[in-house]
């Protein structure tokens, strides 16, 4: 018995060696890739995709060319142990896996491959036995074809510094390496026993009866509860004889005053900071404070649209310590002059390394910016037969209106039509030569097996068809493109409900933000409505 050009006993040795013990995994690898082999051409070059990062990728690298390091072999652990070999140059292949439905009278490799017993029970030597008797015959194959992403060398990109701990890392893996992002599974010797907060400088304090006619380090925050929150002295204000009663009923003893402060080539004020991180945060339809308040920039929106944000690199900046930026939601729906977040470094003063260190995580490009949502021309394409005979009034249109009017765009043509294949796909046509760049559809999309609506759209030509989406309510949302103009179809609740996954959706369409599985896939978290007696949307958690 051979397993591609080795002996049996002369492969198991080589497992040995290289595995450090006879690994069952192996074994049957080395019978699944033998055999795979022996039904492909061999005058081709194939790489190689494995499906677990277990002992399967091992048999892979001991019989073929195909190694992790060479990049001919792919690991993407989708939990099955099967592995598929693959011309490298069109794709087509061969896949082998462990067939479940052979496993039946195979009782050692049914308890090792389900893990229905510890592995110090399962039994080695019996389940080695049976591996060497089964062979690839536990095993089935069938023809594969990966397309020409999943073809090739995978490239890391380009290499640059992490701005934190200052090693090489592929740039495509965000604003600080993974590591400097918390990914890394150990603690350093250099930082065990550091003391777990930023250091600070020295700074003067002076007592009270010695302030007076000094100029304050920063601002001082009183705060009256249920009534009010704010600073009464400011940053560089001279303290003056009438100060000293207000400051002792505000609990002060003594004050930081600008005298002899901390070099600036080391130290960087919480003012200055927070100033420089809004400089290089804010991006298109976003401005600032000029002016630090308490050692905070507030941002707010230059014009009405849809808050956007780099949630990997603003992630990556309040991972650094001694500095923080908190924001509305992604996404949110922003009027002109409304505040969307605040950034401000934490200690009074923050080492000059670690300002350095945030300001690079934060070079290149903004974190939010603000994108104007678009004027739509709005179609209003009404589906049921009900309502076109007349037996019924439509309250889908005067919804519909009403949402799209509020986000500025206007309707420009409205139609009723029967469930009929024909008459829906013939009214879609009328509508696109009413240049109606937004379709929004209601009635239908149900789970009726009558329900025509998205097939009529289907034969109007929709594209990119996304049809269902984790809101509750408005699973049945419809999402689709027909010549450039995006179609969305309402699912019935919105005649009941205020907010559906059409509020959720609409702004991001009108932001000409493409939206496809995944994107819906992530309304999922918050997209419970609780169903409240009074609705707030959107001042609610529902889409948040």
């Amino acid at each position: 018995m051979s397993i591609g050009p080795y002996a049996l006993d002369t492969f198991m040795a080589l497992v040995k060696a290289f595995h450090g013990s006879v690994a069952p995994g192996i074994l049957l690898g080395g019978f699944m890739v033998a055999e795979v082999q022996k039904r492909l051409p061999q005058d081709r070059l194939y790489d190689a995709l494995c499906e677990t990062p277990a002992c399967l990728p091992d048999a892979v690298q001991l019989l073929t060319p195909c190694t992790t390091g060479n990049g001919w072999l792919k690991v993407i652990d989708l939990g099955r142990y099967a592995v598929s070999f693959y011309d490298k140059e069109n794709g087509t292949g061969m896949r082998v896996f462990v067939d479940s439905t052979k496993l039946a009278d195979r009782p050692a490799i049914l308890e090792w491959y389900y893990k229905r017993k510890p592995k110090n029970a399962q039994g080695k030597d019996r389940l080695i036995e049976e591996i060497k008797t089964a062979g690839a015959s536990i095993c089935s194959f069938e023809a594969v074809h990966v397309p020409a992403r999943m073809r090739g060398k995978a490239s890391r990109g380009t290499m640059v510094a992490c701005p934190v701990c200052g090693e090489g890392y592929p740039a495509m893996h965000g604003a600080v390496c993974r590591g400097c992002q918390g990914e890394a599974p150990f603690t350093t010797a250099s930082n065990a026993e550091a003391i777990p907060f930023l250091p600070a400088p020295v700074v003067n304090t002076v007592a009270l009866n010695h302030a007076v006619g000094l100029p304050l380090l920063h601002d001082l925050t009183q705060i009256e509860p249920g009534r009010s929150k704010g600073p009464v002295f400011h940053r560089g204000q001279v303290i003056e004889t009438g100060d000293i009663c207000r400051l002792q009923r505000m609990g002060r003893q003594q004050l930081y005053v600008e005298k002899e402060i901390p070099p600036t080539v080391d130290w960087v004020h919480e003012d200055d900071a927070a100033l420089s991180f809004a400089e290089a945060m804010a991006g298109d339809g976003v401005t600032h404070d000029h002016l630090p308040r308490e050692g905070k920039i507030t941002f707010t929106a230059c014009n009405n649209g849809l808050l956007l944000i780099d949630k990997n690199r603003l992630e990556a900046f309040n991972m650094l310590e001694g500095v923080i930026c908190a924001t509305r939601q992604n996404y949110a729906v922003m009027q002109v002059g409304r505040p969307l977040a605040a950034t401000r470094a934490v200690p009074l003063y923050l080492p000059r390394r670690q300002f350095e260190k945030a300001l690079a995580v934060l070079r290149g490009r903004p974190i939010f910016r603000v994108l104007p949502m678009r004027r739509a021309a709005v179609g209003i394409l009404v589906t049921g037969t009900e309502v076109f005979e007349k037996r019924i009034v439509d309250g889908f249109a005067p919804v519909i209106r009403n949402k799209v009017q509020r986000l500025d765009c206007q309707v420009v043509w409205q139609r009723i039509v029967p469930d009929d294949r024909q008459a829906i796909a013939d009214a879609v046509a009328e509508a696109q030569s009413a240049q109606v760049n937004l379709l929004v559809t209601t009635a239908g999309l149900s789970v009726d097996p009558d329900d025509v609506t998205r097939l009529g759209l289907v034969d109007a030509g929709a594209e990119g068809v996304c049809y269902g989406a984790p809101v509750l309510p408005g699973a049945m949302l419809f999402l689709a493109r027909i010549d450039g103009m995006q179609v969305i179809g309402v699912p019935a609740c919105a005649l009941y409900h205020k907010a559906t996954s059409f509020d959720l959706v609409l702004p991001r369409l009108l932001a000409r933000i493409d939206m496809g599985r995944r994107d819906l896939a992530r309304l999922a978290e918050g997209a419970f409505c609780l169903g409240c007696k009074t609705c707030t949307f959107p001042k609610c958690g529902f889409g948040k």
